[in-house]
């Protein structure tokens, strides 16, 4: 050893460190009168280069001293100065081994670059583009590997009787919330059902509403995005089989906030979310202002508008709100046959089937032009939204405005807006108000999610 610290010393101050972490490996050896102890953590390391090139060794060799020159002969390894250096190599993925009084450090790294996948769910302009995959082990290493701190802290456990679903808590020991973390393993606790395959089932168990509209928990593939809101003191909870993780708490405005706001400037960011919450505006609210002003409220259009709608719907022979439903309803089908569609056909029939049958209704006298415009800006503007559970939140909301619209008018438009900011002041994610702007942190020097 190089330093003045004792080997056992360094080993123990490794050891105190990460010693709650599920996913470290700490295990002496013994044979032939000599003992090694090895500590590393497992999401981090080959586990088979430490087996080939250190575990089966030791046992082959019968002299300490030929193991130790052996050991000085692998490529990578070193001797830390002090308890400090070790306990940060352990986070590049060093593996630290006790031998003979001696401490020595073995570069043993698992790159997980095989069946990584780029982000298709979240994609971005710009910023990394790998997503998570089904491997919780490989989940885990790809946080820890942008997240090099020892407050980072893993553990795991299982959810479900029969899948036995395995599943990784994460997050900064000094950033989170307390309360939030307990609140969390209770829930996780509470939980009794027999399978658990995805992030989606499991956030859907871990809400306290038993109807549900919003989600109180983001699901993301991203891993920067879940990285992002570790450093803000929220938890990851990573979920084996499914590429998907959980981050909570959250509130509204983060699920109109992409990872490219993180990456441009703070005012194109802004920008950037401004025509999102603009979309939100439009998608709920367009088909339900066009059946209001064809149906009860004519008179505060200028004539010209009115004259245009009315000209457009000269031809349409039933109420305006059936010539909302059914158009709604035929984008609906469109939405879905092309989720449901393969990759190499999809686009192409929905975008031929949205064109004739927008162009055949027309000209059959169906529905009006301006219909077909609203239609396609609704589709447009609800696709802006960033993450997918609110996308599809908002999907179904917009049929209570249409529904309000074609009872009250504008009336019940607007008394769709107070029943919503109503509803949406008393939810909560976690103890966090919803409809705060950013999560509330117990400390100072965080940049909330979406700030540069």
């Amino acid at each position: 050893m190089r330093g003045s610290i004792p080997a056992d010393d360094i080993m123990s101050s490794v050891h105190e460190t990460y010693r709650d972490n599920t996913d470290l490996e700490y295990r002496t050896l013994s044979g032939g009168g000599r003992s090694m102890t090895v500590l590393y953590l497992k999401s981090l390391c080959d586990s088979k280069k430490i087996t080939h090139s250190l575990i089966a060794p030791f046992f082959e060799m019968g002299a300490s001293g030929s193991f130790a020159g052996y050991l000085w002969s692998l490529p990578g390894v070193t001797q830390p100065f002090g308890s400090e250096q070790a306990v940060g190599q352990v986070l590049k993925g060093f593996t630290v081994i006790l031998l003979e009084e001696r401490i020595y450090l073995y570069e043993a790294a698992y790159a997980a670059t095989s069946g990584i996948s780029d982000a298709s769910v979240e994609s971005i302009v710009q910023g990394p583009a790998d997503a998570f995959n089904e491997d919780i082990d490989v989940n885990i290493n790809m946080v820890r590997r942008r997240y090099e701190s020892e407050r980072l802290k893993v553990e795991t456990g299982s959810v479900g009787r029969t899948s036995r679903t395995k599943i990784a808590l994460i997050y900064d020991t000094q950033r989170v919330d307390p309360k939030i973390l307990q609140e969390l393993k209770a829930r996780l606790g509470r939980i009794d059902v027999d399978l658990i395959q995805s992030a989606a089932q499991l956030q859907k168990q871990l809400n306290t509403q038993s109807i549900q509209l919003f989600p109180e928990l983001m699901v993301t593939e991203r891993p920067d995005r879940v990285v992002q809101n570790l450093a803000c003191g929220r938890i990851g909870v990573l979920v084996n089989t499914t590429g998907f993780a959980l981050i909570l708490p959250s509130v509204f405005d983060d699920f109109f906030t992409s990872m490219d706001d993180v990456y441009q400037f703070r005012i194109v960011g802004q920008f950037l979310k401004i025509i999102r919450y603009i979309g939100l505006f439009l998608t709920l609210t367009l088909p339900a202002f066009y059946i209001a002003f064809t149906s009860y409220n004519p008179e505060i259009l200028k004539d010209q508008l009115t004259l245009l709608i009315a000209g457009s719907r000269a031809s349409v022979p039933y109420p305006s709100f059936v010539e909302v439903l059914f158009m709604l309803l035929m984008m609906e089908f469109l939405i879905e046959a092309s989720l449901r569609l393969p990759k190499a056909v999809g686009p192409t029939a929905t975008t031929v089937g949205g064109l004739i049958l927008g162009q055949a209704a027309t000209e059959a006298g169906l529905v009006g032009n301006i219909m077909v415009i609203i239609v396609s800006a609704v589709a447009i503007s609800n696709f802006v939204i960033p993450i997918t559970m609110m996308n599809f939140s908002i999907r179904v909301l917009k049929y209570g405005f249409i529904f309000l619209a074609s009872i009250f008018g504008l009336v019940g438009i607007v008394l769709g807006f107070i029943a919503l900011v109503m509803y949406l002041s008393n939810l909560e994610s976690f103890g966090q108000p919803y409809l705060r702007i950013s999560v509330k942190l117990p400390w100072k020097d965080v940049i909330p999610l979406g700030r540069k």
